[in-house]
């Protein structure tokens, strides 16, 4: 199979130079790296397509990349597994999800798998500004800076199915299952079925970390403290900005709006 190798320094490159192949003709992209990586390719696409299915492909090698999103298909890491899933006709046509927030305007961005609203955006706000010398530790790190110092508030989610206002510390978006680093936190959901699977943590901010032991497996739901609905639209009002975190890159902050694009991307499987 021929191919060519484009190197990119972070997400923002990435997308341009998935839209330049695009332009030029090629519609098979393959993001070598992880989340964030496959997040800039998807989001590109869609950029190119109009929001739109296309003929264009995309293909994922993650290697020792941290990549979620493939956990949900059963995807391997390692290269060499994974270039095999390059081969082949299976094609598997999966659901993104458009977010418009605010960052100084409106804006937009995409993303394939999971977006947080409130600390989960703020854990990855805090994390992505840590140095990237503490390695490992990096996340641990940031995540309880970010506990320490965030703080629940009131919100207002509407769905084309239900309305919910209360008191919570977060809000989980989800089109595929797993985030965090391997956590089952969505089990329910199916990344071709034109839903979103929404949970509501309504509880103290322990919540973050004492279900995480059940949560590998997804078998924290159901749970007296987090809310559960479906739906193809969700908006997001917060007494106050909430950062957004989408695929583990912070696009902006509430208040905020969210629709399943159904089989928008082809995934190569």
């Amino acid at each position: 199979m021929a191919f060519r190798t484009i190197a990119v320094a972070g997400p923002s490159e990435a997308r341009t130079a998935a839209i330049g192949a695009l332009e030029a003709g090629d519609r098979f992209l393959v993001a070598v790296g992880g989340d964030a990586l496959v997040n800039a390719i998807a989001d590109a696409m869609l950029h190119w397509s109009g929001d739109a299915s296309s003929d264009a492909l995309l293909g994922v090698v993650a290697g020792s990349a941290p990549c979620d999103f493939i956990r949900t298909f059963g995807l391997p890491a390692d290269p060499a597994q994974a270039c095999r899933h390059l081969q082949g006709d299976d094609v598997f046509p999966i659901d993104a999800v458009r977010v418009a927030y605010h960052d100084h305007a409106t804006a937009a961005a995409h993303f394939l798998n999971v977006a947080e609203v409130g600390l989960g955006g703020a854990i990855v706000r805090r994390t992505n500004r840590l140095p990237a010398s503490f390695g490992r530790a990096r996340g641990f790190i940031g995540f309880w800076m970010a506990v320490g110092g965030f703080r629940p508030t009131d919100i207002r989610l509407r769905g084309d199915r239900r309305t919910w206002e209360g008191r919570a510390h977060n809000v989980l978006v989800a089109n595929g299952q797993y985030t965090g680093g391997g956590y089952r936190m969505s089990p329910r959901s199916w990344p071709s079925d034109g839903y979103l699977d929404v949970l509501v943590m309504k509880g103290p901010k322990s919540d973050a970390f004492t279900i995480l032991n059940k949560a590998v497996l997804g078998e924290h739901l159901p749970h007296p403290n987090i809310v559960e609905y479906r739906c193809r639209t969700l908006s997001v009002e917060t007494a106050r900005p909430w950062p957004i975190q989408a695929d583990g890159l912070v696009v902006g902050t509430t208040p905020a709006s969210f629709e399943v694009l159904p089989q928008a991307i082809r995934l190569k499987i």
